[in-house]
């Protein structure tokens, strides 16, 4: 589930920058502190020394991100966007009787094809967040970001959580893979889209027939840019600048 970090992020960058009333008065080293102050103020009541921030905006705020937290990075678990299209149209048959916040009106929920192209667009839930990662994964600090495969998450989670460990340099301890539990039935309440969040209690795959039609489905199988033509089976890669280097395969 996404944190409120990034939008109070933008809100407050905006009220600091050119456009705004404000800006021509708050020097550089003065954002600096109040946006680190975010982040400072948000996690006063944590503390661990190692703090994960659920936020799909990091991918676009790397250089920001750095700047503040030169250590910092960046985990992004990807699949193939058809099946994350797919998961959230399932979700959406599930709720019938919601108008979810999703979509803003008929015209964008009026049938899976709309739904989809909606949700694909670069400002919305998955157009975004594929954007976003796109330009992390070909920018500057493309070595502080870590893609972790789904498919081989649900099927192999301790090899590859033991690689996500090595990668941010912490200490492995043992988990739990057969008794999870996580659910936000009231943030997800009201978004209009009940289960969105619910976990369910085993990792593990789930085969399953897709809900979209073959088109669609084909369309949105191609946008898996993370993948290479002689490492198709990778499942966590680490892209840097020069070369794209397997972490673990298949």
């Amino acid at each position: 589930m996404t944190s409120p970090i990034g939008t109070l992020f933008s809100a407050v960058l905006a009220q600091c920058s050119a456009g705004s009333e404000f800006g021509a008065v708050i020097d550089r080293e003065q954002r600096r502190r109040l946006l680190k102050g975010l982040f400072d103020n948000y996690y006063a009541d944590c503390q661990q020394p190692v703090i994960f921030d659920t936020n799909r905006q990091w991918c676009s705020r790397l250089p920001a991100l750095h700047d503040l937290f030169p250590q910092a990075k960046v985990i992004a678990c990807v699949r193939n966007v058809a099946w994350v299209m797919d998961s959230i149209e399932r979700l959406y048959r599930a709720n019938p009787y919601e108008n979810t916040k999703l979509f803003v009106d008929d015209a964008e929920r009026n049938t899976v094809y709309s739904r989809v192209d909606t949700l694909a667009q670069r400002n919305r839930l998955v157009g975004f967040a594929w954007a976003a990662l796109k330009e992390a994964y070909y920018g500057e600090h493309a070595d502080s970001l870590l893609l972790v495969d789904y498919d081989l998450l649900v099927r192999a989670p301790e090899q590859v959580l033991r690689l996500i460990y090595a990668f941010i340099g912490e200490q492995w301890f043992e988990h739990d893979f057969n008794n999870l539990h996580y659910d936000a039935p009231e943030f997800d309440q009201a978004l209009g889209v009940s289960g969105l969040h619910r976990v369910r209690p085993q990792v593990t795959p789930q085969a399953r027939n897709t809900v979209l039609p073959p088109d669609l489905f084909e369309q949105y199988s191609k946008l898996s840019f993370w993948e290479d033509g002689s490492a198709s089976t990778a499942s966590v890669i680490r892209r840097n600048q020069e070369q794209k280097a397997v972490v673990a395969t298949a």
